[in-house]
Order: C-alpha cells, then sequence, then structure tokens
C-alpha cells in the first residue's frame, strides 16, 4: 500500500484523496418531489380523464354559442384528477421514511497515523494506506488489513450475518474468499474486543460494504400483486368506457344534434364508466391499514405493499433478533458428573443456578478468563455486554450463581494470557492468587481441551481423569449439542509464573466442567409460525449462522418438526444450477438455508419468484439489503437492523419481531378483503349511471338522463366516503385460516363480477323506469325536452337520488358475501351508516339549494319520491338478501377473498 508504521505523509494523504475520492457511498437516490408529485399523473385513470379534460375544454371554446355547462364539466373533470393525485401523494410521502441511510453506517471519525502522529480526522478523508487505530467498541472506518492485533475480536453479523463475534489476528492466512480471511476488518463492522492497529486496504464503493451497496442499487423494486392487477383492471376498464363512448358518438351523430352537444353525450358515458373515485379511496384504505400495521410495530413505507403483504405464500426469515432475542444465555452447567439447569433469560442476571456450590469454581474460572463486560442499564437501554456475547454469558451465569467477576477479578489479577486461537480452539489466562501462587483458567471448544486434561474436580478434589470418565465428559457435552446448545468446557492448573509458555498453561488441565448456551427465542414466535402454517404460508431460514445452530433454533420455534429438514449452506447452494435450484425448493418442505452470502439470498428469492411465490424476506444487516429490496416484500428490524436494510426494505418491525410480520400479513388480507367490497360497491352504480344514458340513446331521446356533473358529484360527494368506511372494516377472525391467495388471481374473480352484475343491474332498473316514468307522465314529446324543461330537471333529480339512496342500501349489503346483514348486525360499523347519511345530505342539498342547482340543473323533490326512492333501496337490499340466502342453502363455496361464515 505505499505506507509504513508512521503512517501517511499529509503531502501523500491528499493527493490519494484526489485519486480515490472521499470516503462515502453515494446518497440513497431520491426521486425530487415536484418528479414524484407529476407521478401521480401516470395513473391509467388519471391520463384518461386529463385527455376527457382537454378535449372538453377544446369543445368548449370551438363552441358557437358556449356552452357554461362543457366548461363546468371540463373543470370538474380537471378537479377530480388533481384531488386524486394530491391524496396518493400525501399518502406516499407521509409514510415514506427520509432517512439518509447508507450515510450514517459510516463511522464520522476515527484515529489515524499521519507523518507518525495520531490525529482524529473525519472517515470520509480515509484513503489506501492510512494506518487506523482501533479499539474495543470502535465502528470499522474501510476495509483494512491489520498490522497489531491484540486480542481483536470483530461483530461481522451485518456484512456476513454470523451472530458470533470472530477473532481477528495480524500474522499473514492462507487466501481465500476475502470476507474470511482472518487478518482483516471491514466497514460496517465493529470491534467488540481488543485493541489493534490496520492499513486501509480500500474506501468508499470499493469497500466490501460498497459491493453490497451497488448490488442493492442494482436490484429493481418488484411490482405487488395489487399493482399488477389494478393496471390490468384500468387498461380494461379505459378500453371499455373509450368503445363505449365511440359507440354511442357514432350513434347519435346521425340524430342531427350538434357535434360538440354529441361529443358531451359520449363524453358522458365514458364518464360514467371510469370510477373517479377509486384512486383516492384505494389510497387512503391502504393509509388506513399502514395506520393500523403501525400500532402493531410495524411501518409501512409504501402503501401497495400492505395489500402485498396479504398475497405472501413464503418468508425468508432471518435468524439472529428476529426469531431469537440475541443475547446468548447459559441455560445448562455440567460438573462434578451432575447437570445444573440455570433460569433466566438474557444478559439480566436475573434467575438462579440449581445447586449452585458444585458449579461455583467452573464459573468463577469462566468469568476471570474473559474479555468482557456486563454493562447495567442506562436510560432506555437495559443490561448489554460489551465485548464477546459467548463470554457475556457466562458473566450473567457467574452473577446469578452469586458471584461477583469484578471482585474476583480485582482479587486475582490477570498477569497473562493467551488470546483464543482458531486452530487451538482454546483462551487461556494466567492469574495471581491471594497466596502469590499463580493458576492458569482454560476455556474453549470441549474436545479440545479435554484432550490436554489429565484430571477432573470432584468437589473440591482432583482425582484422575479415566477413560470412563472421559467417555462421559464427551457424553454430556454430546447431549447438551443435541440440544442446539453451544457448548464450552473449562479448566484450569497452577503454573510456575506470571507469564508461563503456551504449552504448560494448556496441559495437565483439571476439568472443572461444561456450559451450554443459545440464543434464546423470542416466546411469541412459536405462536406466529403457527400461525403461519395455519394460513399456508411456508418459512425458509436464510441465516450465515452455522447449520447445527439454525437446525436448533427452527426447531424449536416451530419452522422444523420433520426428523430430515433440508438444511443447505452457500457453498452446497453454488453446486446447484437453476433447474437443481428449483427441484429443491419444490421437494423440501422444510428448507434451512446457512452460511449463506447476499448474492444466495438474492439467488434463492428470484427462484422463489420464478415459481409464482410471493416473497417476504426479513432481515437486519447491510448484507441482507439486496435480498429485502429485490423481495415482493422486505422486512427489516427498527431496533437492531442497519440503516442500508431499513432503506431497502418496504416494512420495519419496530419491536424487531417475526410475530409482527404474522399480524401484518394477517392486515394485509384483512385490506385486500376490504378493497373487494368496495370495488363491487363502486362499480355496481357504474352499471347504473351508465344504463339509462345508453337507453336514452337507443330510445332516440336527446338528452341525457344523468349528466357528467351529476355522475361526478355521485362518485366523489356521495361514494366516497361509504367505501372508505367499507375499506375500514375491522379484521376478521378467520383470516388466518385459509391459504394465501395465487399470485395471478385477477382482483376481478367471476364471483366478484358477477356480484357486480347483480346489484348493479338492480340499480339500473330501477333508476331506469324512474326517468322514463317521469318524462313519459309529462305527455311532452321528446323533441320538445330541452335542458331548462322543469320536467327533465326533476327525471334527472330522481336519477341521482336513486342512485344515491340504493348506494346506501348496497353498502350495507356488500359487507358480508354470504351471511345476512341483519345477523351480522347493521348497527355495527357506524362509520358506514354516517357516510350514508353524508351521501344523501349531500344529494338533498343538490335538489334543494338553489346554488348547487344552478350548477348540476337539478330539481327539488316532493317527500313522496324520497319515499319512493328509500322503497326502491330496501328493494335491493331485499333481493340481496335472497341471494345470499340461496347460496347458504346451496352451500355453494365462498369465493376466494370474501368473508367466511
Amino acid at each position: 500500500m505505499g505506507s509504513g508504521p508512521r503512517g501517511l505523509p499529509a503531502a501523500e494523504a491528499a493527493a490519494r484523496l484526489a485519486r480515490y475520492g472521499p470516503n462515502t457511498l453515494p446518497a440513497a437516490g431520491r426521486a425530487h418531489v415536484g418528479r414524484r408529485l407529476l407521478a401521480q399523473f401516470t395513473d391509467l385513470f388519471a391520463v384518461l380523464l386529463l385527455v376527457a379534460s382537454a378535449i372538453t375544454f377544446l369543445a368548449y371554446a370551438l363552441g358557437r354559442p358556449r356552452d357554461p355547462a362543457t366548461l363546468q364539466l371540463a373543470v370538474a373533470i380537471l378537479g377530480v384528477v388533481l384531488l386524486n393525485a394530491g391524496i396518493g401523494f400525501a399518502q406516499e410521502y407521509s409514510a415514506e421514511r427520509t432517512a439518509e441511510s447508507l450515510q450514517a453506517m459510516v463511522p464520522h471519525t476515527c484515529r489515524v497515523l499521519r507523518d507518525g502522529q495520531p490525529r482524529e480526522l473525519s472517515a470520509r478523508d480515509l484513503v489506501p494506506g492510512d494506518v487506523v487505530v482501533l479499539e474495543a467498541g470502535d465502528a470499522v472506518p474501510a476495509d483494512c488489513r491489520l498490522v497489531e492485533a491484540q486480542d481483536v475480536a470483530v461483530n461481522n453479523a451485518a456484512l456476513t450475518g454470523e451472530s458470533d463475534a470472530v477473532a481477528r489476528v495480524a500474522r499473514p492466512v492462507p487466501a481465500g474468499p476475502l470476507l474470511q480471511a482472518r487478518n482483516c476488518v471491514f466497514m460496517g463492522t465493529d470491534l467488540v474486543a481488543g485493541a489493534g492497529k490496520a492499513v486501509v486496504s480500500a474506501t468508499g464503493t470499493a469497500t466490501e460494504f460498497g459491493r453490497i451497496f451497488r448490488l442493492t442499487a442494482a436490484a429493481p423494486r418488484q411490482q405487488t400483486p395489487l399493482q399488477r392487477q389494478v393496471a390490468v383492471m384500468a387498461r380494461r376498464v379505459a378500453g371499455v368506457a373509450l368503445a363505449t363512448g365511440a359507440l354511442v358518438f357514432a350513434v347519435r351523430v346521425p340524430s342531427g344534434q350538434s357535434f360538440v352537444d354529441t361529443f358531451v353525450f359520449a363524453l358522458g358515458v365514458m364518464v360514467a364508466l371510469v370510477p373517479e373515485g377509486l384512486p383516492a379511496t384505494l389510497s387512503v384504505s391502504l393509509a388506513i391499514g399502514v395506520r393500523r400495521m403501525a400500532r402493531r410495530h410495524a411501518l409501512v413505507k409504501q402503501l401497495l405493499a400492505v395489500e402485498a403483504l396479504g398475497s405472501t405464500s413464503v418468508v425468508c426469515t432471518d435468524k439472529t433478533g428476529t426469531l431469537t432475542q440475541a443475547e446468548m444465555t447459559v441455560v445448562q452447567l455440567w460438573a462434578d458428573g451432575v447437570p445444573h439447569a440455570v433460569s433466566g433469560v438474557g444478559y439480566a442476571p436475573v434467575g438462579e443456578v440449581a445447586d449452585a456450590g458444585p458449579v461455583r469454581g467452573l464459573l468463577r474460572a469462566a468469568a476471570l478468563c474473559s474479555d468482557a463486560r456486563l454493562v447495567p442499564p442506562a436510560g432506555r437501554e437495559g443490561w448489554r455486554v460489551l465485548g464477546d456475547t459467548t463470554e457475556g454469558a457466562l458473566l450473567v451465569a457467574a452473577a446469578k450463581a452469586g458471584l461477583d467477576p469484578a471482585a474476583e477479578e480485582a482479587r486475582t489479577p490477570r498477569t497473562g494470557e493467551h488470546p483464543f486461537d482458531s486452530l487451538r480452539k482454546l483462551m487461556s489466562t494466567v492469574h495471581r492468587d491471594e497466596d502469590g501462587t499463580f493458576r492458569a483458567y482454560v476455556k474453549g471448544a470441549p474436545l479440545e481441551l479435554l484432550a490436554r486434561c489429565d484430571s477432573v474436580d470432584r468437589g473440591g478434589t482432583r482425582v484422575p481423569l479415566t477413560a470412563v470418565c472421559r467417555d462421559r465428559v464427551a457424553a454430556a457435552a454430546d447431549g447438551m449439542a443435541g440440544q442446539g446448545l453451544r457448548v464450552l468446557a473449562v479448566a484450569e492448573r497452577r503454573v510456575a509464573g506470571a507469564r508461563p509458555p503456551l504449552e504448560e498453561v494448556e496441559s495437565g488441565l483439571t476439568l472443572l466442567g461444561l456450559a451450554g448456551m443459545y440464543d434464546p427465542p423470542r416466546p411469541e414466535v412459536r405462536r406466529a409460525v403457527e400461525a403461519c402454517r395455519r394460513a399456508g404460508i411456508r418459512i425458509v431460514m436464510v441465516t450465515g449462522d452455522h447449520p447445527l445452530t439454525a437446525e436448533a433454533v427452527a426447531r424449536r420455534v416451530g419452522i422444523v418438526r420433520g426428523p430430515d429438514p433440508a438444511v443447505l449452506t452457500g457453498v452446497q447452494l453454488d453446486a446447484l444450477d437453476d433447474e437443481g435450484l428449483d427441484a429443491l425448493l419444490r421437494e423440501s418442505g422444510e428448507l434451512l438455508l446457512c452460511r449463506v452470502s447476499p448474492e444466495h439470498k438474492m439467488r434463492v428469492v428470484t427462484a422463489l419468484q420464478r415459481r409464482g411465490e410471493v416473497v417476504a424476506v426479513t432481515g437486519d444487516g447491510a448484507n441482507d439489503a439486496p435480498a429485502l429490496k429485490h423481495a415482493d416484500i422486505g422486512v427489516a428490524m427498527g431496533a437492531s437492523g442497519t440503516d442500508v436494510a431499513r432503506e431497502a426494505a418496504v416494512m420495519v418491525l419496530l419491536d424487531d419481531s417475526f410475530a409482527s410480520i404474522t399480524t401484518a400479513v394477517g392486515l394485509g388480507r384483512s385490506v385486500y378483503r376490504n378493497i373487494r367490497k368496495f370495488l363491487i360497491y363502486l362499480f355496481s352504480h357504474n352499471i347504473a349511471e351508465l344504463v339509462p344514458i345508453l337507453a336514452a340513446t337507443f330510445a332516440g331521446f336527446p338528452l341525457v338522463p344523468i349528466t357528467a356533473v351529476q355522475i361526478l358529484a355521485i362518485d366523489l360527494g356521495s361514494d366516497v366516503l361509504p367505501a372508505l368506511a367499507l375499506g375500514a372494516e375491522p379484521m376478521e377472525a378467520d383470516v388466518m385460516d385459509s391459504p394465501p391467495r395465487p399470485r395471478r388471481e385477477r382482483l376481478f374473480s367471476a364471483g366478484v363480477m358477477g356480484r357486480i352484475l347483480f346489484l348493479g343491474g338492480i340499480q339500473a332498473l330501477g333508476v331506469c323506469a324512474v326517468f322514463f316514468w317521469h318524462v313519459h307522465a309529462s305527455g311532452i314529446p321528446y323533441t320538445d325536452f330541452t335542458k331548462d324543461t322543469p320536467v327533465y330537471r326533476e327525471a334527472i333529480t330522481m336519477v341521482q337520488a336513486g342512485i344515491v339512496v340504493s348506494q346506501f342500501f348496497n353498502a350495507l349489503a356488500v359487507r358480508t358475501e354470504r351471511q345476512s346483514v341483519l345477523r351480522a348486525g347493521v348497527l355495527s360499523n357506524p362509520w358506514l351508516l354516517a357516510a350514508g347519511c353524508c351521501g344523501i345530505a349531500l344529494m338533498a342539498a343538490i335538489s334543494y339549494a338553489p346554488p348547487l342547482q344552478a350548477v348540476f340543473g337539478t330539481a327539488p323533490l316532493a317527500a313522496s319520491d324520497w319515499a319512493f326512492l328509500t322503497a326502491f333501496g330496501v328493494l335491493l337490499l331485499a333481493a340481496e338478501e335472497v341471494r345470499k340466502w340461496v347460496l347458504r342453502h346451496r352451500g355453494t363455496p365462498v369465493p376466494e377473498g370474501t368473508r367466511c361464515e
């Protein structure tokens, strides 16, 4: 690197900074506010309405004389587009987090040697060749090669997913994958123990962390199922609207009416078919789901992701922190030939050791042979461990047995040590006893330590370690390991001096016992996993940990039940081609992926999506970010997760618990059901708006039975609030008792379309009868009707009021698929009743208020008119009740996505 023990000269560092650039990562790209607002106008419904508004403005300008009603229509259509865009933009903008995530991952300052002098510099000013000074607790500012290391251990979880701290050395190591190089440390990780110096080898985007950033940036966002279905629906509705409008225009042109009047008539047909209130209703309904999820500790950044959660069929979850508490805990000790249970969970020293007497010597030795520190609660933080979590667990167990590790260290101070080495798999420390003699304490892997022991402690007495006794110790260690515990053995011996050689310290040892520990599962996870099983959701564990550890945790939480789950490592995954991976995913019911890289996670997610699965991926580290972004639903940890993971995800768990994912899936399914309810509600009255217009066209009536402005008043004034009330229906108890809907299932299924036609057809027949009855009863010839004819104004007012009143009863009808609304409770959704009454009140204002009469061309209705329209609404509800009764008595299966009674 062209450097040395004194570091770089200042001039050379400046030259390298100019050559390599600052040690930063590009800020997370965000579209300009203006661009994001303009994106709201790219929806097909918005484009269609914008074109219609522009043509209407043009028709008004070319008209002779100019008709004020045409201008009102153009302004109203444009207002609809602006309203929908404003609501959608506000909801998206308020839900999106604005943290600059990747920059927050890089430490702000670091200690560097420049010209032989220590300096504290901004991390962005580091260059390749700089010598940085690192201590326990420091974040690593760049990719570095250690040149001095004293008991260095680093936490690589953010990069590799490994939950355990790993030792690092300064000596050369064999060639291999860079992330496995034991003499290197990397940006985005931190030192949990020791101290050292390191030469910077890569900065910025050239680091391993930068490689993951590039991988994340290249991964495209996936469209949610609802996005795809709404897009298909918008294309079809737009096509039908344009075709029907063109047909009506072609039929009416030969009748001799003016071109402009004929165009406005056809435009009214098109507007009648476009559900103008749908975008706003959909956005607000999804926002309601967002708020409900936030109350359940799940923050959703994109509205459409709420619904996508409901179609999740596979959850790829990591282990540490999501399924477990990320707090190593000693749960069993073995000493004097007897096991001893340890109660309590986590780093809080609350609990006890069963029959602690025989194991106090074991725990005292384990606590002294440790570099970790137990830190008491401070502020909002609870008990935590500074240093290796395994050693922290031993300190907690010692405290539970009544020992004070700090006091023991003071009485028997450390005089020498031999750090943990992965080849020896042991760590040793030497201490001076109160009588002036020296004693060594050793802990490490059971088999390696057992091979260096020649005696065993029995009630404070040293007895020879016979072959039978060795077998018993080995069997005890295997028994603990079989329970998924990480097992450490502890031994001691007297030594001649304060700093004896390694050969003396780690030979002729007396075995004190064994300690078994594990990262305890979160207590709520098992119930959440069971709920996923009932819901037909497959859970795949994807972790950087050892296969045995992963399988043990998976069994504890219920992910694995069978005797032979498919356990695959990253190396084995590399050996599979795409066909082999597809076969594995198809044939293996219970699957655990261990020791995997970011590329492996992305490949598995892609393979699952290729099979038609809707995939949710959880993660907390920077190594998880590419898979989080590539998944259908990326779920990041809010409490323990890195900012880059939270940026890549569309949902953040505020409590880091897998159980919150299950709750969010249930809420997502409920949102989808509610969307179907208000789609039936919204589209059924479109038929009631369209059919009278078509009937008037083919009957030769010169005017429209309902004007485009009246249609907009219904779609946005009377229908939006009831639709929102339907979208806010609470989650039903059975929502997690059915399998996820297929990825390709249509939003408008045959059952949904049939119900729309049934309810809309009844409304259409009723309003057609009302209109033509008024027209014929007047005795006025068709050719004499104008827009100012009182009978015509009364007739179109009756049509609009008929749709509004019937929609009030329609809203009650669509709340259930099979169950009677009387049994469900007419008053069980008071917001729906209030919203319907608001719509009727608005209709009354349009009928009676002179300013609104002038805008809409309406007339006041008599009390008998309202009574007739109410009876018509009751008739619609009764017809729907009969349909439900027939379904219940025929035993017709409930369509997917509807209420299961």
